[in-house]
């Protein structure tokens, strides 16, 4: 049913790809696989938030809760993992961090650390580093087992009616874990299950759709935190119902594991201008908050090219 799903649902948006040019049936290859990207940038963030933990505690009522960027680009470790930092303006401002520049979109925040944070989301994200082979040999990075995903403090962080999306590999494990126990242990109920279909820009899967190993989809478990139903009828007046089935259709990333950002895709069953979070991010996205050990690595500025004004 799954592989009809997708097969059929791709074959359209394919043909509607080619029709517009925006895919190519003679470049094939130029396979997103193929595109050159920036060498290993040694930035050293997780090390940095291993360091964090052996930092003085902070008296929470000294602490400052938000720093929010100016021109001063250059900022403090010990700040910078003391607290949000947040781009409040409606351009892109640089930091410098242990002597590398990263990118900061326009009206983001991100928080370097593996620490709480008291604030309350209306969406979260999370792309969870699973445990498998693969990550295992490639030592990419850590990766957290099933009892340390349960602990991630989702209850604290959603605010009411708060919509959980979370990533899972093509393991049947994961999948049966998120449904049956994970969202249940977080007092989320499980509505849908969207794929992420990646293509070359031919049209082409990227692997066999009929592979027994890797799989040219990945698979995102949506969920709202459970509530009183009167209230959640309520706050879903305004907004389209999260449909069972869903296909996001594109050339994926030359970067290990970047996934698509969602924030188009969730628009039309989420109201504007909501609070936002993205858990184990390794880059930013403008409007939300992005959270982890790593959350600045795909934003140095190696990865980017400056255009010039004309």
């Amino acid at each position: 049913q799954v592989r009809k799903l997708i097969w059929e649902g791709t074959l359209h948006l394919v043909q509607e790809g080619l029709k517009s040019g925006f895919l190519h049936r003679t470049t094939a290859e130029l396979s997103c696989r193929k595109n050159v990207v920036p060498g290993h940038i040694g930035c050293g963030l997780a090390e940095l938030c291993e360091m964090a933990k052996q930092f003085p505690a902070v008296n929470e009522s000294d602490h400052q809760a938000i720093h929010v960027l100016d021109d001063e680009t250059s900022i403090p470790e010990h700040d910078l993992l003391s607290c949000v930092t947040e781009n409040s303006s409606d351009c892109a401002k640089i930091v410098v961090l242990m002597g590398q520049k990263y990118l900061v979109p326009p009206k983001s925040s991100f928080l370097l650390s593996d620490i709480s944070y008291k604030k309350k989301y209306d969406v979260i994200v999370i792309d969870p580093p699973w445990d498998n082979k693969s990550v295992k040999r490639s030592n990419r990075y850590s990766h957290l087992s099933s009892w340390q995903i349960k602990q991630i403090p989702v209850p604290a962080l959603a605010a009411p009616n708060c919509l959980v999306v979370t990533w899972v590999t093509n393991r049947q494990k994961h999948l049966r874990f998120v449904k049956d126990e994970l969202y249940p242990h977080w007092s989320v109920k499980a509505l849908a299950e969207w794929h992420w279909v990646k293509i070359t820009r031919a049209g082409e899967f990227i692997l066999p759709l009929d592979s027994l190993h890797k799989k040219p989809y990945e698979v995102l478990v949506l969920g709202r935190v459970q509530e009183d139903v009167k209230e959640t009828l309520r706050k879903s007046e305004d907004v389209l119902p999260i449909p069972e089935h869903k296909l996001i259709v594109s050339i994926p990333c030359s970067l290990h594991s970047h996934k698509p950002p969602l924030t188009a895709v969730l628009a039309e069953f989420i109201k504007p201008d909501v609070e936002c979070l993205e858990l184990f991010a390794r880059n930013l996205q403008p409007g939300w908050t992005s959270w982890g050990n790593e959350v600045l690595k795909f934003q140095h500025v190696d990865y980017f090219t400056l255009l010039q004004n004309e």
